[in-house]
């Protein structure tokens, strides 16, 4: 069964956490996770580009480290970059201490305030440690766009059927990722119902 928005008993937990922007608007976040890849994030680029578009980046360490070409792109384009720790760690099956040392292990290679858990996945103790150097940013919406099993069409549908103010939107810039296929798509749509995209400040 596919998940689209995170359990509510999640924001009680992390109350804290960004899963939505506070505004009454038909504002919207896009953020991407798991990159930068060589052959995925330039084409997300290009499509924000065309668009006018600011976004997030939630960048895995070990993908900065290999391509810190792509993490100076990304800034230069004016998007956010976060912390989506070293190793893609599942907060879940890793201590308190190597799970904060992977995110610390990125965050050589990666600046800024933010970070996302990957899976969204994190235990409350690695969330009250970490909470104190970075906002924590969940998302509202989840496409399923990493999933090969669902079509870049039906992960539209997704998108365009419950996207609502203040929606953080997480899709992926890696390999496999269906985001590519119908971004642009996306955006002229949402435009259309009046939606317009903004990044925290």
């Amino acid at each position: 069964m596919r998940i689209f928005r995170p359990f509510l008993f999640a924001g009680w937990i992390y109350f804290e956490a960004l899963f939505r922007i506070n505004t009454a608007e038909k504002l919207i976040c896009l953020s991407f996770d798991d990159g930068p890849d060589p052959s995925v994030t330039p084409v997300i680029l290009d499509i924000l580009e065309r668009h006018n578009i600011k976004a997030m980046f939630f960048c895995c360490g070990q993908n900065a480290e290999q391509y810190p070409e792509l993490v100076q792109k990304i800034i230069a384009a004016g998007h956010i970059t976060g912390n989506h720790s070293y190793s893609h760690a599942d907060g879940w099956k890793t201590t308190a201490k190597e799970y904060i040392n992977d995110v610390e292990r990125a965050s050589l290679y990666l600046s800024g305030k933010y970070f996302r858990p990957p899976y969204g996945r994190i235990r409350r103790s690695q969330y009250h440690i970490l909470k104190r150097s970075y906002k924590i940013v969940f998302w509202d919406l989840m496409p399923y766009d990493f999933d090969k099993s669902f079509s870049w069409e039906e992960s539209l549908r997704v998108l365009l059927k419950y996207i609502r103010p203040g929606s953080v939107i997480a899709l992926h810039d890696s390999q496999g990722s269906s985001s590519p296929e119908y971004l642009d798509q996306f955006i002229r749509e949402a435009k259309k119902k009046d939606f317009r995209f903004t990044i925290p400040e």
